[in-house]
């Protein structure tokens, strides 16, 4: 890939940010999703690349745009898989409160796992800790473990965990090991980067979500040097003869990282649609729009967070066409 298009792909994420932004604390997540996938999608249509939607918004009789296997780009360039979850946290957005993102993940053709849209046990780590988690670990045995490596007592290590009943028994295990824990309503792609990123107070995440946003967090992670594992979790015959029809036979093995994006090369964008500990969400102050994103690339591991101000005047549709 060129590395060009890291810079190409901040504009994409820009444009889903600034336009979900618009319904922040409505009430609305389907019109803030929509607005997202719309500005997204048109944004796409300029990029120079041949890109294909692996994980998207549904198969193509389930979305109009960004479905799984449309074809984005202007049809020139490198051929790559694309990842996208226009807005990560719509009822985040609808109800105003912290991390949601307009996020996409890119890599070289046939790289990325084809989640199906299930259930996802996951755990996830910075740096520091990587080579020593293990999904199958008792979750005590995984908090020392992240405590060592980061030089801390347990006392001191933060978790990460989405707040749903079926998440009750590792949150008490997290509370009998002393540990502290960061409920979350939404947003686990947020969730697995922060772990990456000292100032964020993040150590570790655990619990299941979407499988595909355990794709676009394993993206993050392979560019920022730290580690995801993951498990799917079919709840019923349909979703099992999903994962077949996907090319994945043993449901029950351990996912690693290069399982989830393989090679050495990998793209991540991210822009802030409301506050969070990584990025701000987007402002807007008069006839401009102000953005916070953050690009990465793994065959580099270079890492930008960008500030951009847009003019809605001169891009009222937040996108000028080559």
């Amino acid at each position: 890939m060129e590395r060009s298009l890291s810079m190409e792909l901040v504009r994409v994420t820009e444009a889903a940010a600034l336009s979900s932004a618009r319904w922040m604390g409505r009430g609305k997540k389907d019109e803030a999703d929509d607005a997202a996938t719309s500005a997204m999608r048109d944004v796409f249509d300029t990029i120079p690349m041949k890109g294909t939607v692996v994980i998207g918004e549904g198969e193509m009789d389930e979305a109009p745009m960004l479905y799984i296997g449309e074809k984005l780009g202007t049809g020139y360039g490198p051929r790559v898989d694309v990842a996208v979850d226009p807005l990560e946290g719509t009822n985040i957005v609808a109800s105003g409160s912290w991390n949601a993102l307009a996020v996409l993940a890119v890599a070289d053709h046939g790289n990325l796992l084809h989640a199906p849209d299930m259930y996802m046990e996951k755990i996830a780590v910075g740096p520091e800790a990587v080579g020593k988690i293990d999904i199958n670990a008792p979750t005590i045995d995984n908090l020392r473990a992240v405590a060592q490596a980061k030089n801390k007592d347990i006392e001191d290590v933060t978790a990460v965990i989405l707040d749903r009943p079926r998440h009750a028994k590792v949150i008490q295990e997290i509370r009998e090991a002393g540990a502290r824990i960061k409920l979350i309503s939404d947003g686990d792609v947020a969730a697995a980067i922060n772990t990456a990123f000292e100032n964020t107070g993040v150590d570790i995440l655990f619990g299941s979500g979407g499988a595909p946003e355990g794709v676009i967090a394993a993206v993050a992670l392979k560019c920022l040097g730290g580690e995801i594992q993951a498990k799917l979790l079919p709840q019923n015959d349909e979703e099992l003869q999903r994962c077949h029809e996907m090319g994945i036979e043993d449901v029950d093995k351990v996912l690693h990282m290069e399982d989830l994006v393989k090679g050495d090369d990998a793209i991540f964008a991210a822009t802030g649609v409301t506050d969070g500990e990584l990025l701000q969400g987007v402002r807007f102050t008069g006839t401009s729009g102000t953005t916070h994103s953050v690009v990465m690339r793994a065959k580099s591991g270079t890492v930008r967070f960008i500030d951009g101000t847009h003019s809605l005047k001169k891009k009222p549709d937040l996108v000028i066409k080559p």
